[in-house]
């Protein structure tokens, strides 16, 4: 994996993050995985975006992988988005980069969006995968969401999904090694078997339900909006769309410039479909061209 990459661990005040990166001299763009992947699970389309002329820069989120956060507290404001989006850009400056274009999936595009949000002088782009924000999904939940996205309040819970996801990880978070690659497989079956790294990850969604959502509620009430161009991808073979209708009609309400389409791969869409999303994620990023050209 990652041939030609470095790797390398960034010290911060309060956080150690693992990068990878790679690429010449062209624009920088930060990939940000999702739960309970790591960076690896770019590793099929992070080469095919340095092909393209891309300086890439894949971060193991505060927590999981090899990186580290802070001591847990009770208010999960460690691993809050605003945490991990501050990290990123701790990271991409100590790698020469004040700029950056920034895609996230999953759990990683909650802390895309912080970004875009909060710094809005140092994001270019942003793509979002397969996600609406929290506090969208909670405002629109239903039985059916409940049902299907269940984990979201059992990870909330205090101490048993440590006790449950602890005493088997292997037959809690199950991945096929053909579909991922041996080497992504090995890395993020190493890094589930932590409990370090399994606690930070369950710290990630406690965050959600209760700082990451005060936040977003507060820049909805205040009228922060995403100004950059944002480019929205769906999985066709998952479920947001089926519970949720139009991403893209979600997504304006957050954002002046929203473009975007499904892909038709399961929601791990960097391992399953890589040379489509790493061509959608090259024509965004590469195009010039003015915002407000929204496409459905």
């Amino acid at each position: 994996m990652f041939e030609e990459f470095q790797a390398e661990t960034v010290r911060l005040e309060n956080a150690s993050i693992f990068v990878r990166h790679g690429g010449g001299d062209g624009p920088p763009v930060v990939l940000l995985h999702g739960h309970p992947r790591t960076s690896a699970t770019w590793h099929r389309v992070a080469p095919l975006l340095v092909r393209r002329g891309f300086r890439v820069i894949c971060p193991d989120l505060r927590g999981y992988g090899r990186s580290r956060g802070p001591a847990h507290t009770a208010d999960h404001a460690g691993y809050a988005k605003r945490a991990m989006a501050g990290d990123v850009v701790a990271v991409a400056r100590a790698l020469g980069h004040e700029r950056f274009a920034v895609a996230g999936h999953d759990r990683g595009s909650y802390v895309a969006l912080r970004l875009a949000l909060d710094h809005q002088a140092t994001v270019s782009r942003v793509a979002l995968l397969d996600c609406v924000p929290i506090s969208e999904h909670l405002t629109r939940i239903t039985p059916e969401f409940a049902t299907r996205w269940w984990h979201w309040f059992f990870f909330a819970q205090p101490d048993t999904p440590e006790r449950v996801i602890n005493a088997d990880p292997d037959a809690w978070y199950r991945g096929d090694p053909d579909r991922m690659g041996r080497e992504n497989h090995a890395e993020w079956r190493a890094a589930t078997r932590d409990p370090d790294v399994v606690r930070a990850m369950l710290e990630d969604y406690r965050a959600g339900l209760t700082v990451d959502r005060r936040d977003e509620e507060a820049d909805r009430a205040a009228g922060v909006r995403v100004r950059c161009p944002a480019l929205v991808l769906w999985s066709l073979r998952d479920d947001l769309e089926e519970l949720h209708g139009d991403p893209l009609a979600i997504w304006r309400d957050w954002a002046d410039d929203v473009r975007g389409h499904g892909i038709d791969s399961g929601h791990h869409m960097a391992e399953e479909a890589p040379e489509v999303l790493a061509a959608a994620l090259g024509g965004f990023l590469g195009d010039g061209g003015p915002p407000g050209q929204s496409t459905g």
